[in-house]
């Protein structure tokens, strides 16, 4: 189990950055959340098994379709036992 924060710039909010994360998270079995920040970023949180926090964190370089991803920061945190993933 791992846990990692990620802090994503660019055209992320108001693009369903946050829901289609969501189902995203639901696919790869993470837990944690999700949330727009008032600087414009959009704040995740992964916890899970490895390859499939990774491919969160793969898919948060991305974004939905409309989203213009510029910048990622990826910070390792200590697992806290997170049960599900929601949008904050």
């Amino acid at each position: 189990m791992i846990r990692r924060r990620a802090v994503v710039s660019g055209e992320v909010q108001g693009v369903f950055f946050r829901d289609t994360c969501r189902r995203q998270a639901h696919a790869h079995g993470v837990k944690g959340w999700v949330r727009n920040c008032p600087d414009a970023t959009v704040e995740a949180v992964f916890e899970g098994e490895p390859r499939a926090v990774e491919a969160m964190i793969e898919w948060v370089r991305r974004g939905p379709p409309a989203a213009e991803v510029s910048r990622v920061e990826v910070t390792e945190e200590e697992p806290v036992g997170e049960r599900s993933f929601r949008v904050r």
